[in-house]
């Protein structure tokens, strides 16, 4: 993890290191706006009748956003419209976010119990597979053995697989597989251990410290945001899946993303409370989107 997040998952039990993060200066700042935000568009007319169709369209402009984010920045029609991912590796990724939004709400249980397991589901879900034993669709890109499973000494890791594969968005240097297979341990004991931080910090220290190892071959941001949106839909701060995440990270831009991502990496206080209030930032630009949604439903324009 970050140097502060590393420290938090080698705590003694009963300790409480994502607390601690809470209390950064800017952070109970951010937490309280994210709050107000969620409640206001959970207080919308359209919500008491409406809600499946809104959680819908969060789903669909997540996927697109995330996909964005991972290089593949699809107009949402063409999102909307299109059944065909093919070998092309914008066409594959935007089929790995719109599998992954579909996938994570149905791990909510799982979760708690074994972040790992879930994990491994995600990127077996991104990379094609479609159950446990599945063998992995062959146009996409990726090697079987290595789907499903933190990857192993000597294996590479290429983000987006396909003949036409953009740079990959984070260059941070890479954790060897021992280094990443101890932190994923120490992440999962905090998920499973609980905490008393808001949603948020535990949201955006899931999501760091995911783009920090890259522990899978493939797809590592896709499964990243993914991750962060199982916590803010399990926390309970949005059990409805309505405020993506992922649409106000692709708004606040690839450069915003890495930029506040550094801070994640350089493990000192301000720049672990830049990373969660860029995060935070995200989920309000989300709410933002869904109540445009909600507006647009109530209006009978959508």
């Amino acid at each position: 993890m970050s140097t502060t997040a590393s420290n938090a998952s080698s705590a003694p039990r009963g300790h409480d290191p994502l607390a601690t993060l809470g209390s950064l200066p800017g952070v109970p700042a951010a937490v309280d706006s994210v709050r107000e935000a969620v409640d206001r568009v959970y207080g919308h007319r359209v919500m008491r009748r409406r809600s499946n169709e809104v959680t819908s369209e969060a789903a669909l402009r997540a996927a697109r956003g995330s996909a964005a984010l991972s290089g593949a920045d699809w107009a949402l029609e063409e999102v909307r419209r299109r059944s065909d991912f093919g070998s092309a590796a914008d066409a594959l990724t935007v089929g790995a976010a719109l599998r992954l939004t579909a996938e994570a709400g149905q791990l909510l249980s799982i979760w708690r119990q074994s972040p790992v397991r879930v994990l491994a589901r995600l990127h077996l879900v991104a990379a094609g597979g479609v159950g446990a034993g599945a063998t992995v669709a062959e146009d996409s890109g990726v090697a079987g053995e290595t789907v499903g499973r933190p990857r192993l000494a000597g294996e590479p890791v290429v983000e987006t697989p396909g003949p036409d594969s953009p740079k990959p968005l984070i260059e941070a240097p890479l954790p060897g597989a021992d280094e990443v297979a101890g932190r994923l341990d120490g992440l999962s004991g905090l998920v499973v251990e609980g905490s008393s931080a808001p949603a948020l910090v535990t949201a955006a220290v899931v999501h760091g410290e995911l783009l920090a190892l890259r522990p899978f071959g493939s797809y590592n941001g896709l499964v990243a945001r993914a991750a962060e949106r199982i916590v803010l839909i399990g926390s309970g701060l949005d059990p409805k899946s309505i405020c993506p995440s992922e649409v106000g990270h692709a708004e606040l831009g690839r450069a915003a993303y890495v930029a506040a991502f550094d801070g994640y990496l350089s493990g000192t206080p301000e720049g672990m409370a830049a990373w969660i209030a860029h995060c935070g930032r995200a989920v309000e630009l989300g709410v933002r989107e869904s109540t445009a949604v909600c507006e647009a439903l109530q209006r009978g324009a959508a």
